[in-house]
């Protein structure tokens, strides 16, 4: 399988989806990583463990950003 062949897939979420996650670990810039479907959202201020309900606010070719709801 290609590399990019995940590039013109079908993205699990889309912006301004609300989801629920568990941060699995975090990035060396210090942003959650958390997966939905296996694709990868990056959440600032999440920690690892953390259970959250995030909604998403950009999704990129093989990766999305949410941002924690209060």
């Amino acid at each position: 399988m290609n590399i990019k062949s995940n590039y013109f897939l079908p993205k699990p979420v889309k912006v301004g989806d609300e989801v629920e996650v568990t941060v699995e670990a975090v990035a060396s810039k210090g942003d959650g990583i958390a997966k939905k479907d296996g694709f990868v959202i990056f959440i600032k201020g999440a920690k690892e463990g953390d259970k959250l309900k995030v909604r998403i606010t950009d999704v990129k070719a093989r990766f999305a950003i949410g941002e924690i709801m209060s």
